[in-house]
């Protein structure tokens, strides 16, 4: 019994901990902190709070203040992404004793160099297909080759988001391409600014006081493909290049407008006693995440891209 305590206890400590790598982690996870009061039970659905109250009134004083009410409800949304992958750790090489550390390393690994990627990626895809999906091209700009004009197409982003009513913090995720042209053309004069994401404060370079994030490029496709892990071809799973996707060089977003939410499912653990088919610790890493653009959002969102459209 006291096995499978521990068994289960590590389980929390490991949901725990991979959730605040993984906002640490994603250059996207300035998004998750638009979203406050989030139920989360396990599984795919999420609730979100819904606050309604009434209006100001007016004081009077011998009756004093007029009574107002607050409603509270929950929206359910429906995390699309449900992906996972199951390890076996060898018991010859990792006992009780050196199990936590050994799961921990390894989860911490496979979540840095596959999951991260993977969201950051599916994330700024659904951004860009919010902003060109826009009539008349409003908030995409296509066929754009990096010059010495960067700053001023940067620029010309921020004042569309702003016009669009963008009031909260603007963010630029950008190539690294896009930001050595900045770096080119402002000469070291950028200003820096720094940024809370998961509890960590990070200061980057900015323009107009918007902070502007380095994006690996293999990140940055206006759409992806998901690798389903057993298909033929498709057995390494993760993602890659949609075949009609295009070339991001940067992207301006106000923080508010994208509701982003990742969530690790209880990992599953499984000591070499039970598992049937080999003498192994098995895992069960899940997890559920999704982005949310509301309609009348869509215009917070700027996209520049290389490829004519």
């Amino acid at each position: 019994m006291s096995e499978r305590l521990n068994t289960i206890e590590a389980a929390k400590i490991f949901q725990q901990q991979l959730d605040e790598v993984a906002v640490q982690s994603l250059v996207t996870g300035f998004m998750e902190q638009n979203v406050n009061g989030i139920k989360y039970t396990g599984g795919d659905e999420i609730k979100i709070p819904d606050i309604d109250m009434d209006g100001q009134a007016n004081y009077n004083r011998n009756t004093g203040y007029v009574k107002g009410a607050v409603n509270v409800a929950y929206q359910t949304l429906k995390m699309t992404q449900d992906r996972g992958r199951k390890f076996y750790l060898d018991a010859m090489e990792v006992d009780e004793s050196n199990f936590i550390a050994e799961a921990t390393r390894v989860m911490g690994k496979y979540q840095k160099t596959k999951v991260i990627p993977e969201i950051d990626a599916y994330r700024i895809s659904k951004l860009a297909t919010c902003a060109m999906g826009v009539d008349g091209d409003a908030q995409a700009k296509y066929g754009y080759t990096l010059d010495g004009n960067i700053i001023k197409e940067i620029k010309k982003g921020i004042k569309t988001v702003r016009e669009n009513g963008a009031d909260d913090e603007v963010f630029i995720l950008a190539t690294y391409d896009t930001v050595s042209a900045v770096e080119e053309v402002s000469l070291g004069k950028l200003q820096s600014v720094t940024f809370n994401q998961g509890g960590i404060d990070t200061r980057v370079p900015s323009i107009d006081g918007c902070p502007l994030i380095y994006v690996p490029s293999n990140r940055m496709y206006s759409s992806i493909q998901l690798l389903d892990g057993t298909t033929v071809g498709q057995e390494q799973g993760g993602y890659k290049k949609a075949d009609d996707a295009k070339n991001i060089n940067f992207i301006v977003v106000d923080k508010s407008t994208p509701i982003a939410v990742t969530k690790q499912d209880i990992v599953r653990i499984f000591d070499p006693t039970v598992v049937q088919d080999l003498n192994a610790w098995q895992l069960d890493y899940r997890r559920f995440h999704d982005l949310w653009v509301l309609k009348n959002q869509m215009g917070k969102i700027y996209v520049n891209v290389q490829e004519a459209k």
